[in-house]
């Protein structure tokens, strides 16, 4: 015969499982992301939902969440999740930009023969259109998301 009851692990166990520092679970409870039952003499006792929650934090966090967004996407109604995760991917489309922008100045920077960046004649007249103040930065990097630098080699 089964036994009906849970498994609970103590903080040192849940927190080995996902290879933490115990501080951080501490840490997790105090911003209210996750609510472990305590025993008798007030030790944290962690059930399978805890520890499922504590995959979603993790998951979360990977893909470059703040633990605020997670508490909000955890805590959320279908409305606001959808909400959050629209502008998580918004944020997320921002950063590959920026990722792709670095990725080109880099790559030029190794080929340039300038030997300061800032005098590079390319790389002024990349961003020409910002120092003269016809587009900000954002305004920029939209406008060359598309460009594939190593197209120019």
């Amino acid at each position: 015969m089964k036994s009906t009851q849970e498994t609970r692990w103590r903080i040192g166990e849940l927190a080995e499982r996902f290879d933490l520092p115990t501080h951080v679970l501490r840490h997790w409870e105090e911003e209210g992301l996750l609510r472990p039952e305590r025993d008798a003499a007030d030790r944290r006792l962690y059930r399978e939902s805890d520890a499922y929650r504590v995959a979603v934090i993790l998951a979360n966090k990977s893909a470059g969440m703040s633990l605020e967004q997670v508490r909000a996407l955890l805590d959320a109604t279908a409305t606001d999740r959808r909400a959050i995760l629209e502008q998580h991917l918004a944020d997320l489309e921002d950063r590959i930009v920026a990722i792709r922008r670095s990725q080109h100045m880099t790559e030029h920077a190794l080929e340039c023969r300038a030997h300061d960046i800032a005098a590079c004649p390319n790389f002024a007249s990349n961003v020409a259109d910002i120092v003269a103040g016809t587009r900000t930065w954002r305004e920029h990097a939209r406008a060359h998301e598309d460009h594939d630098p190593r197209a120019e080699r």
